[in-house]
């Protein structure tokens, strides 16, 4: 009987890790599944972007970001971290919402390359 416990908890840890290493690879290059994590801490609160996009990302004020529709660009994450880093002067969505540079907040570089592997992967992955 424990070997049987033991067998059953070594496959369900090696079909886990074989799951986040596949979902690795599916980042864009130089996007880690650590970012991803981070961004989406920041998103929700230094960032300030939850307070227009929704704590999930569904959009409010601002639209959603978990539909591979993108009203700005091509949803790349390159485009993202530029998006994010300069912001939208030009509203193109229904509220006519702009979004200033950073959201408006004082999150580093770093930070904001996290925030767009987060929400890149929402729209790529529906989310984490």
């Amino acid at each position: 009987m424990k070997k049987t416990i033991t067998m059953c908890a070594l496959l369900a840890g090696l079909a886990l890790a074989g799951a986040q290493s596949l979902r690795a690879q599916d980042l864009p290059e130089g996007v880690t599944q650590a970012m991803v994590e981070q961004g989406k801490q920041i998103f929700a609160g230094a960032g300030l972007c939850a307070a227009c996009h929704g704590p999930e990302g569904k959009g409010m004020v601002g639209p959603d970001l978990t539909d591979a529709e993108w009203l700005h660009g091509d949803g790349s994450y390159t485009f993202l971290v530029e998006l994010i880093t300069k912001g939208v002067s030009q509203p193109k969505g229904p509220t006519g919402a702009i979004m200033p540079p950073k959201g408006g907040s004082a999150i580093t570089e770093d930070q904001v390359k996290a925030v767009a592997a987060y929400v890149w992967s929402l729209s790529h992955h529906g989310g984490h």
